[in-house]
């Protein structure tokens, strides 16, 4: 069975966390929601999230990929260092990484875009091109383990492109 960590910190966007969740255990694969400490997270519009595992409990060897939301959370996300370590972990080793709107923010903190292409919303545009990644204005871009789509029109085309980039791993 394939495993993935989904990231969650208080103000993600809603869509942007539950759709690749619901998706992937829809697919077969554990998901775990992992966040600063164990707790009640919530997105954007209020919906919660119950995470029961904190950063420092999970290792990038233990799992096939990592999940970011979009939302406001990744500027909280991406000045975790654990958070960091997991996202170049999980780079270095060629396992799926799924980025969304601002999730963008940590993949730039974490310093894995040097040479990538990938898309988030138009808002980071300069961020990702400034960490080196070449960004592309389409609804879902994936250049190897990394998957990244825009905005929620967009997560059709990134819920197909997650289980797709997983199932090759």
């Amino acid at each position: 069975m394939k495993k993935v960590l989904q990231l969650v910190s208080d103000d993600f966007e809603d869509l942007e966390l539950w759709c690749p969740v619901m998706r992937l255990r829809e697919a077969g694969v554990q998901v775990d929601l992992v966040a600063e400490k164990a707790g009640v997270y919530h997105g954007k519009y209020g919906v919660p999230c119950e995470v029961a595992m904190s950063f420092d409990e999970v290792d990038a060897k233990d799992y096939d990929g990592i999940l970011v939301p979009g939302g406001w959370a990744p500027d909280k996300l991406r000045r975790f260092p654990k958070v960091l370590k997991l996202v170049a972990d999980m780079d270095r080793e060629g396992k799926l990484i799924g980025q969304i709107c601002h999730a963008g923010w940590v993949l730039v903190s974490a310093n894995v875009l040097t040479g990538r292409k990938v898309t988030s919303t138009p808002g980071i545009k300069d961020d990702m091109k400034n960490a080196g990644a070449t960004w592309l204005d389409e609804p879902c871009v994936v250049d190897k383990n990394i998957v990244s789509a825009r905005r929620p029109p967009d997560i059709p085309e990134y819920m197909k492109a997650l289980v797709e980039v997983l199932n090759k791993q």
